[in-house]
Formats: structure tokens, C-alpha cells, sequence
């Protein structure tokens, strides 16, 4: 049976359970994994599995609600005996360093996240709501993984690892945050390509002590990420989207087994339900059977919550769940650094160009005012003109661009502005020759002391 697809399988694994929410033991995981029969299965999938890039899953979850008003009885009981247990344990653990004969003193407050375990504070429920839906409301369960964590946080040195300085420049486009998905969950971008630089590569992976300083590097973003982007209001964003980038993702990531299952443990284990939506995107096929080597041992929750596309689904996948705005160039959107016309806050117009057919858009102009705009067509091999066209009855047609074929190595957006010194439109066609439909993106905006989008 062919050896070759079990570094790639190993990769893809690696990057399917980067940060799942918590609903095995560790233990339980790591024994599935060591099974015979899903190494082979997953052997024998990868010779099979060309498909022509299917994109699976359909990502059906959708979050309950941490209002407790809206929970369930049988969730309320849950979460009402959850919170006795947590403080007769910290009343427990507080009499227990005193002295016998010193009177009983109030336990001193445990925070995890910013949010205290006991008391008043609104944000409690979002938390202990976590615990207790990572162990299927099992409240002995959920107590046993909730006090594991805050041990881990102690021993691991959570509130001194936020202030460290780790300097990881290289890895700022491994791992980042960019953005928010359609429903205000903050999204976080892993972008595997870039460990083909073997220069980063070794800078992560290089020796054992690169390899524990990339852990702590990388719980340190997910940290700062939690603190600065969600609030854990009964309304309000508790958890966020992961977008991961299989696209040349190097094989040789499965080498490094060890320090990828410490990852997926700690994560398991101490930060249950964070993940709303994990989209793989520029997924190959061999990521096809690695991810049915890990699909017998995560439940059906956290199966809901995965979808997959190919390379050509990719950003119209990214689309249904984050608006084109806030998606960067590089996966498909409109989203640049340090745009001087455009910001995320410019809506975006989606299209869809049939084949063999042409769109035009009209953009309204007043009188003395200069009109900028944007558009991408994904894939482009379309041709695209643009012009002026004035209200006044006999006025001249201005062309603004002269049409001409856009090749699929243009740069992925095309600009335009116009300063009218009368009222008008401006006319944007694209021609789509292909027999193929096309995705069309665009937006525009008057440059003004007041900025209005059209």
C-alpha cells in the first residue's frame, strides 16, 4: 500500500484539530489515533480520494444561546448545580490554607478569561456554559474540566505569558486576526502555506526549544485574542471563526507529531467551545481521507461546526459566512492594509456573471464631486471598460478605461476614479466570454469631506 500520503494525512490532521472545541479526553483521542485500522483506512482513502476537489460538510451548527432565561430546564438545573460546586469547592480550598483554628474567611475570587467563576458578574453564565457544553451538561464532568483548566492556566503561567515578549514576527502571517464573520465572531486566519520559507519553518520547528517557544507564542495570540475581542455578554460574541489555509500546505508539518498533538490537547482541554465556525479552505484531496481518520472520535457537534472547499470554492465559501469587506485579497476579498479610499465599513455588491454574458453597473455621479470604485472578478479572463456618461441631453460619452481583456495574473482588484464637473453616471461593463459563471465583486464611494457609499 503507498507510504507517500501519510506526512500529508498527518499534516491535514494536525490542522483539522488546531483548535477544536472540547468534547474527548485527550486520552480517548489519542488512543483512536494510534489505532491500526484508521492509519489504514486513512492509507487506503488517500489512493481513492481524487475527487476533483468535493467540498464536504455544510457547517450546520448554530450557537444556543447564553441567555439563561432561553436555556432549557434540565440546562438550568445543570448550570445552577455547576455554580454549587464551584463554590463550596473554593470554599473548600480556602479553608484548607488556613489554619484549623482561624475562622472560615471568604474564598478569594478565581478569574479565568477576566470573568470571575462566582458571583454577580453577567459574564459568568457565557463561561461556566462552555464547560458544561464541552461534557454534554455532565456537571461532575464539566466541574473535573474546569478545575483542570484553571490548575493549567496556573502552571502553564497564563498572566505573565500575556505581558512576554516572544517576537515571533516571521509567524504574523502564519496565524492572525482579521476581521469579523457576518454575525460579529472575530475570525482568525492559519495559513499553512507559509511554512514552505523554510526560514520560518525553523523558526517554529527548528529544535525542541523553538518548537515549546511557538506553543507559548501561539497560546499567547489565542489569549490576547479572547481578552481584546470577546466580551462573553449573555448577548454578546463569546466565541470566533477559524479560517484555515491548506493551500501548499508542506508535508513535512507531520513530522512534528509531538508538538502538534501537545497543542490539540491543551486546546481540547482548556478552551472549550471558542470555536463557532472552523472553515478549511484550498482544501487538496488527500486532506479528504486524513479528515475521515479523525472523524470517528469527534462528535457530531464539532463535525457540524467544520466545512471544507476546494481551491475553486473557496472564496465563495468564505463569503456565506464573512462578508467580501472583510475578507482579505489574498483569500478572495476585498480587504487591504492601509487602503486610502476604502475601509471595511464600505459594503460590498456581489454578482454573479453568467457565462457568455455581460453586466453592466451604473454609478450615480453629481455635479462636481470624484466618484472612486473597485471591482474583482474571481478567476478575471473577463474584459471590463469603464465610462462617463453625462446627464445633459446631447453631452459627450467620457471613456474612463478603455475595455480590454483582464488576464487571471492581473492584479486581483482593479481601481478607477473620476472627477465630474457635471452630473452623470459611470458605467462599468464586464464581459464574461468563458463558459463558466463568474463572481463579481464591487463597491464605490464619493471622495468628500463627507463620505457617502453609493
Amino acid at each position: 500500500m503507498a507510504e507517500e500520503p501519510q506526512p500529508q494525512a498527518a499534516a491535514a490532521a494536525a490542522a483539522a484539530t488546531e483548535v477544536v472545541v472540547a468534547e474527548k479526553a485527550p486520552a480517548e483521542v489519542e488512543k483512536k489515533a494510534e489505532e491500526p485500522a484508521a492509519e489504514a483506512e486513512a492509507e487506503e482513502t488517500a489512493a481513492v480520494a481524487d475527487d476533483g476537489g468535493a467540498v464536504e460538510a455544510t457547517g450546520s451548527f448554530k450557537e444556543e444561546s447564553n441567555l439563561v432565561a432561553d436555556l432549557p430546564d434540565p440546562e438550568k438545573k445543570a448550570l445552577d448545580e455547576f455554580k454549587e460546586l464551584i463554590v463550596a469547592a473554593l470554599a473548600a480550598a480556602a479553608t484548607s490554607e488556613q489554619a484549623p483554628e482561624a475562622e472560615a474567611a471568604a474564598p478569594e475570587p478565581v478569574f479565568i478569561w477576566g470573568v470571575p467563576l462566582v458571583g454577580d458578574d453577567e459574564r459568568t453564565d457565557a463561561v461556566l456554559l462552555k464547560f458544561l457544553r464541552a461534557r454534554e451538561f455532565k456537571v461532575k464532568e464539566a466541574m473535573g474540566m474546569l478545575r483542570s483548566a484553571v490548575l493549567w492556566r496556573k502552571r502553564f503561567g497564563i498572566e505573565s505569558l500575556l505581558e512576554a515578549d516572544l517576537a515571533f514576527p516571521e509567524l504574523e502571517k502564519v496565524v492572525f486576526y482579521r476581521g469579523a464573520d457576518r454575525e460579529g465572531h472575530p475570525v482568525c486566519y492559519n495559513v499553512y502555506g507559509e511554512f514552505q520559507d523554510k526560514e520560518v519553518y525553523e523558526k517554529a520547528f527548528g529544535d525542541e526549544e523553538k518548537r515549546e517557544r511557538f506553543l507559548k507564542w501561539r497560546i499567547q495570540l489565542l489569549e490576547r485574542g479572547i481578552l481584546s475581542q470577546l466580551d462573553f455578554a449573555p448577548s454578546g460574541i463569546c466565541s470566533m471563526v477559524q479560517v484555515t489555509d491548506l493551500k501548499n500546505s508542506p508535508p513535512m508539518l507531520g513530522k512534528h507529531r509531538a508538538v502538534t498533538r501537545q497543542a490539540v490537547a491543551l486546546l481540547q482541554d482548556n478552551y472549550p467551545e471558542f470555536i463557532a465556525k472552523k472553515v478549511f479552505i484550498n482544501v487538496p484531496w488527500w486532506y479528504l481521507a486524513a479528515n475521515k481518520m479523525m472523524s470517528p472520535f469527534l462528535t457530531q457537534r464539532t463535525k457540524s461546526k467544520f466545512v471544507f472547499a476546494s481551491q475553486a470554492k473557496s472564496p465563495e465559501t468564505l463569503f456565506r459566512y464573512i462578508a467580501p469587506e472583510q475578507v482579505p485579497v489574498q483569500f478572495g476579498g476585498l480587504f487591504k492594509e492601509d487602503d486610502p479610499d476604502f475601509t471595511t465599513s464600505d459594503s460590498v455588491t456581489e454578482l454573479t456573471i453568467k457565462a457568455s454574458s455581460k453586466e453592466t453597473i451604473e454609478i450615480p455621479v453629481t455635479e462636481n464631486s470624484t466618484i472612486v470604485w473597485e471591482l474583482r472578478v474571481l478567476g478575471w479572463e473577463v474584459s471590463h471598460g469603464a465610462e462617463f456618461t453625462p446627464d445633459a441631453e446631447g453631452a459627450y460619452t467620457v471613456i474612463v478605461q478603455k475595455t480590454r481583456k483582464v488576464p487571471a495574473n492581473e492584479e486581483p482588484i482593479m481601481k478607477g476614479s473620476f472627477k465630474a464637473g457635471e452630473a452623470g453616471k459611470i458605467v462599468l461593463t464586464i464581459s464574461n466570454a468563458a463558459s463558466k459563471k463568474k463572481k463579481l465583486l464591487y463597491r464605490s464611494k464619493v471622495k468628500s469631506s463627507t463620505v457617502e457609499s453609493v
